[in-house]
């Protein structure tokens, strides 16, 4: 993770380790960053993130702010049963049982987002509906996974994404929306961004009145293979990160307090 932020002597962040606030910045990085493209739905989307050296522990937004005025300290810490380490604040029940779901389940994944836009709540009406038409579509199609819609905030809901997550990395939440998890965070923000561009174009294929191209087997083959070693890479979407931070750096406000 690269967000650039020092341990502060003083304030919440007293006692907290390098690590914790490193990826306390990087997570309020990603808010400000999922705002950037608009991918918000006012407080009722979420993304959390492992502390590196705390793996029993998750860092996820405070449910009262909007995203883009989450800050590094603003951050709730939580245990995998619920319970909010040191500092109290209010958070998203149904949104914890997503988050805990995916970590018990992927001991490999580091941070998880979940969205509600137009385009992933759009194809989340569709069983199946992503297909490869479009080369968006082939940056995904081998991690992609479906859910079954359950009932939010229940211990059963919670083992069951568990068990869809087991089955890829870009999960189509039917009737509700998208959810990516990965080794990083910049690991799960470019599969996010790659999904939601897969969606996009599948939506608007729809609205065309004559069936789509469809991409020949071998091609889709060959670009997953090509995906799944590029997403084995620890570096995988760094590049794209670290040109948003530039971006969200430039637009002023500082979340890294």
């Amino acid at each position: 993770m690269s967000a650039t932020a020092k341990l502060q002597p003083t304030g919440m962040t007293a006692g907290i380790t390098e690590s914790e606030w490193q990826a306390r910045c990087d997570l309020a990085a990603l808010y400000r960053i999922v705002d950037h493209f608009g991918w918000t739905d006012v407080l009722n989307t979420h993304m959390s993130a492992r502390i590196p050296d705390e793996p029993g522990a998750l860092l996820i937004n405070h449910y009262e702010e909007m995203f883009h005025e989450i800050t590094a300290s603003s951050l709730i810490k939580m245990d995998m049963d619920g319970r909010v380490l040191g500092k109290q604040g209010r958070f998203n029940a149904a949104g914890f049982t997503i988050h805990s779901g995916v970590y018990k389940a992927r001991p490999d994944a580091n941070c998880v987002m979940h969205t509600h836009t137009r385009a992933g709540a759009g194809v989340a009406m569709l069983r199946n509906g992503l297909r490869p038409i479009s080369q968006d579509a082939l940056n995904v199609l081998d991690e992609v996974t479906y859910h079954e819609y359950g009932t939010p905030a229940t211990q059963e809901e919670c083992d069951a994404l568990g068990e869809s997550c087991k089955n890829g990395s870009c999960v189509v939440l039917l009737n509700h929306g998208l959810l990516t998890h990965a080794p990083t965070i910049p690991g799960a923000l470019q599969r996010m961004y790659m999904l939601e561009r897969a969606c996009e174009l599948e939506l608007i294929a729809r609205t065309l009145g004559e069936p789509p191209v469809q991409i020949a087997r071998a091609a889709v083959d060959g670009v997953a293979r090509h995906m799944k070693a590029a997403r084995a890479k620890p570096g995988f979407g760094q590049h794209e990160w670290n040109a948003l931070l530039r971006v969200i750096d430039k637009k002023g406000s500082d979340y890294r307090i």
